[in-house]
């Protein structure tokens, strides 16, 4: 058991005494005298596990501990398992201590053999669940976040970080696809993956949002130079990778185009920063593409006057250009709605049928709130990729998603429903509970 546990006491004589154990094991140990020496130390260290004694003259365990968890959220950092010591036998301090959100708390003097097993069990569950909640937050193909683990993180991170938020494109990346096919596709969305890592610094954000569509933010990147070199080397460095991959005449203008606004200038409201680079993304676009546009502010507005064949080529282009992968759409309850009622309307004037699947995740026995929802959250990602692109997905209630796809044959109700039960068995978690599915054509 090589863990390294930070053992956090104000009696020296108790400090000595766990280290003894603990190094017994083979564990790294660390020693602090008080909660402040604590969240010092661990501005710049991450330990497996700590072991926090309650009663401490300084600041106490229980606001130690809260103090670590907002300055581990403001650093959007890991949460590191606690476990609460201490020499009382007071039943509410424990359970207010574990109310908090402690792993576990051991009452002083222990014994050993406990004593390991629970810092074990505690480090190993924890590992698995950090496991799991990364697993449903990734993307399979680049391993950048995805949509859903993206915006929640960058959502954070823009309450506190100084620099950029960018949205990144691929520009011509559909002509990848329709002359190459997708495997081809894929290869070069995983080696601009690996050119963005190569690119940015270690604690920038990046998420692939859409098919072809990136978000990044990025630390201390706030001047135009910045941004134009950073533009400059994704280019090259693809442009590249993309010879590699598809020969020296594959004839694709690929490359990228980067809308950025600057943080906290404009904000640091998520919403708004995203519409703001989705902007300026267009424009990068609009300007030549495989260039970089920086809001400022003082653009005309972008729906300026022009001639309207003009502009229908222009809204044209831009739309063919934003590919939006091959995936299923997942929309809100109005959005939802409305695109259902034109589809019925659609299907009643030329005769077509579609088809309405519901699928209910039922508990086999209570869990925690959150791993339904990261069960959920996982599932609709895998309903999204294993339906067709032209299929419509909205999740109706917290343990449900309402499917339907537009135009098909009375035998499709069968295949689509075993495709998603075989789907339904690759999603992490899905062991607790069991899956329902009502299928109707319309």
């Amino acid at each position: 058991m090589k863990y390294w546990i930070v053992v956090v006491d104000d009696e020296a004589m108790s400090l000595t005494h766990i280290k003894t154990l603990l190094s017994s094991k083979n564990m790294k140990v660390s020693c602090l005298r008080s909660g402040r020496e604590l969240l010092t130390f661990m501005e710049k260290n991450d330990p497996d596990l700590i072991l926090l004694d309650v009663m401490m003259p300084d600041i106490s365990g229980f606001e130690t501990y809260k103090s670590l968890r907002k300055f581990e959220k403001e650093q959007n950092r890991q949460e590191t398992p606690i476990i609460f010591l201490t020499g009382e036998s007071d039943f509410e301090a424990e359970r207010y201590g574990l109310k908090l959100g402690a792993a576990d708390y051991i009452h002083k003097p222990f014994n050993e053999d406990i004593l390991f097993s629970r810092i074990s069990n505690t480090i190993n569950n924890s590992k698995k669940i950090e496991s799991l909640t990364e697993d449903a937050i990734r993307d399979s193909l680049t391993g950048f976040l995805n949509k859903t683990g993206g915006i929640s993180r960058v959502a954070d991170a823009l309450l506190t970080l100084s620099g950029s938020l960018l949205m990144l494109d691929l520009d011509s990346f559909k002509l990848v696809n329709d002359l190459f096919g997708h495997d081809k596709g894929d290869l070069i969305l995983q080696a601009f993956a690996d050119v963005a890592r190569a690119s940015t610094r270690e604690g920038d954000i990046l998420c692939r949002i859409g098919g072809d569509e990136f978000l990044a933010l990025c630390n201390k990147l706030s001047t135009e130079n910045a941004v134009s070199a950073l533009t400059t080397r994704l280019n090259e460095r693809l442009q590249k990778k993309a010879v590699e991959i598809l020969g020296e005449d594959h004839g694709i203008p690929l490359g990228i185009s980067v809308g950025a606004v600057m943080v906290p200038k404009y904000g640091r409201d998520y919403d708004t920063l995203f519409k703001l680079a989705d902007e300026a993304m267009y424009r990068a676009k609009e300007n030549g593409k495989h260039g970089y546009f920086i809001y400022s502010g003082s653009e005309d507005p972008i729906d300026r006057t022009q001639d309207p064949e003009e502009e229908l080529s222009r809204i044209i282009k831009i739309i063919t250009e934003r590919n939006q992968g091959r995936e299923a759409l997942i929309l809100g309850t109005d959005a939802f709605s409305t695109v259902f009622h034109f589809i019925e309307r659609f299907n009643d004037r030329y005769g077509r049928k579609a088809l309405t699947i519901l699928v209910i995740v039922a508990e086999r026995k209570p869990v925690e709130q959150q791993t339904l929802k990261d069960v959920m959250t996982t599932l609709g990602e895998t309903l999204r990729k294993t339906l067709r692109k032209s299929d419509i997905i909205m999740q109706s209630r917290a343990n449900q998603y309402f499917v339907l796809l537009p135009m098909v044959q009375d035998t499709d109700a069968a295949v689509v429903t075993a495709r998603i039960e075989s789907a339904w068995e690759e999603v992490p978690g899905h062991e607790y509970f069991d899956i329902k599915i009502a299928a109707r054509i319309r």
